[in-house]
C-alpha cells in the first residue's frame, strides 16, 4: 500500500494522504525529542508524500501546534492538510506550576477544558496563532469521552454538542474550516455525536484494529453512510501490534492481559506463514475500510517513522488475510486490502 496514496476524505473536498503524521510524540510526550529531531521527521514524511498532519493544543501544551507549524510553514498552503482540535484553552505560567505530565519540558501554559461557543472560538483562534499558518482544514472537538473525562463525561459531552457544535458549525458554513468532528478514544462516544449532529468526520484512537473490531457493529457502517470519514491513530493498541507478543508488551498503554498476548500470537503465526511483519498488517489492515481515509502515526525518531513507513509499502498476500478469517482471528465483515 502507498503511503502518500491519495484518498478522499468522506463527503468533504479534501484529499488526505493514506498514512498522516501524528504529532503527540513532537509535544513531548512520555519523554523529550530535540527540535532538529522534530523537524528532521516532519521534512522526512513531507518527501516520503505525507501530506495530512494533525495536531491538537494538548499536545505539549501548545509545543507540538509551535512545531509542526514551524516545519510546515514554507511549504505551499494547498499541498497539505492540517488538523487541530478544540475543547481545552491554554493559559500562561510558570513551569514549576504546571503539572506537566504525560508531558515533559513542554509549553508554558496550564490546561483548562473548554467546550462552550466562546471557548471553542478562542481555542481555534489560538490554535492559529501558534501554528503561525492562515488556516487549518479539520477541526476536532477533543476528549469528550469516558476515558478522559470519567464521571464527568456526560456533561462535557453535553456542553461540547451545544457550544463547540455550534462554534464549529459556523466556522464550517462560513468557509474557515472544510471539515468539523471530534477526537475520541472511544467509537461508542463518536456514534453519539454522529447520532446527534452533522460532523464530517472522527479521529478515533484504537478501537478499529487487527485485536479490536466492535466498532463495525453500528458506528463504521453509519459513517459509511453518512460520508463521515474516520481518521484511526493507535492503530497498534499502544504496543503490542508493533512488538509483537514480548514479555511486558503494552495493550491499550497497560501490561497486555493473556488473552491478548495469545491472540497476537497465534496472529504472529499466520504472519510467519506469509512473511508479513506483524506491524505491516495492522497498519495496512484499518485503511481497508472504506470509511477509513488515512491512518494516523506518531514516531520519535526518523528512523521509526522511515519503519513505519516501510510497513505500509509492504506487499501482504489476500491470503494471509482469508487465514486470518479462517482462524477465527479476523471478524469476517472486516475489509481487507
Amino acid at each position: 500500500m502507498n503511503p502518500h496514496h491519495k484518498n478522499k476524505f468522506g463527503r468533504v473536498d479534501l484529499q488526505v494522504s493514506a498514512f498522516g503524521f501524528g504529532t503527540a510524540p513532537i509535544g513531548n510526550i512520555f519523554r523529550e525529542i530535540d527540535e532538529a529531531t522534530s523537524d528532521g521527521m516532519i521534512q522526512h514524511a513531507w518527501d516520503a508524500g505525507v501530506s495530512y498532519y494533525d495536531t491538537a493544543p494538548m499536545y505539549g501544551h501548545g509545543l507540538s501546534e509551535l512545531r509542526t507549524g514551524y516545519s510546515l510553514r514554507w511549504k505551499n498552503r494547498d499541498d497539505f492538510v492540517l488538523s487541530s482540535k478544540v475543547g481545552r484553552i491554554l493559559k500562561p505560567a510558570r513551569k514549576q506550576d504546571i503539572a506537566y505530565d504525560p508531558w515533559t519540558n513542554a509549553g508554558r501554559f496550564t490546561l483548562h477544558f473548554d467546550y462552550s461557543y466562546d471557548g471553542t472560538m478562542r481555542s481555534f483562534e489560538d490554535s492559529l496563532q501558534r501554528l503561525n499558518l492562515e488556516r487549518m482544514d479539520i477541526c476536532f472537538i477533543h476528549d469528550i469521552d469516558v476515558f478522559t473525562r470519567g464521571d464527568e463525561q456526560p456533561e462535557a459531552f453535553a456542553q461540547a454538542m451545544d457550544g463547540a457544535w455550534k462554534a464549529l458549525s459556523s466556522l464550517r458554513d462560513q468557509g474557515v474550516v472544510k471539515a468539523i468532528g471530534v477526537g475520541v478514544n472511544e467509537w461508542e462516544v463518536c456514534q453519539a455525536a454522529l447520532e446527534q449532529r452533522d460532523f464530517d468526520c472522527f479521529l478515533l484512537a484504537g478501537r478499529y484494529t487487527l485485536l479490536e473490531q466492535d466498532s463495525l457493529n453500528s458506528f463504521l457502517p453509519m459513517c459509511e453512510e453518512r460520508g463521515a470519514a474516520v481518521v484511526v491513530g493507535g492503530g497498534f493498541n499502544s504496543g503490542i501490534l508493533a512488538t509483537g507478543a514480548v514479555g511486558g508488551a503494552k495493550y491499550n498503554y497497560a501490561p497486555a492481559p493473556t488473552d491478548i498476548v495469545e491472540r497476537v500470537q497465534k496472529i504472529e503465526a499466520v504472519c510467519r506463514n506469509h512473511d508479513v511483519p506483524l506491524a505491516a498488517a495492522a497498519l495496512q489492515f484499518v485503511v481497508a475500510h472504506p470509511a477509513v481515509p488515512t491512518f494516523m502515526a506518531g514516531t520519535r525518531t526518523v528512523a521509526q517513522l522511515e519503519q513505519n513507513l516501510n510497513w505500509f509499502a509492504h506487499p501482504i498476500p489476500s491470503e494471509f488475510w482469508a487465514d486470518l478469517k479462517r482462524q477465527g482471528l479476523l471478524r469476517e465483515d472486516a475489509p481487507t486490502p
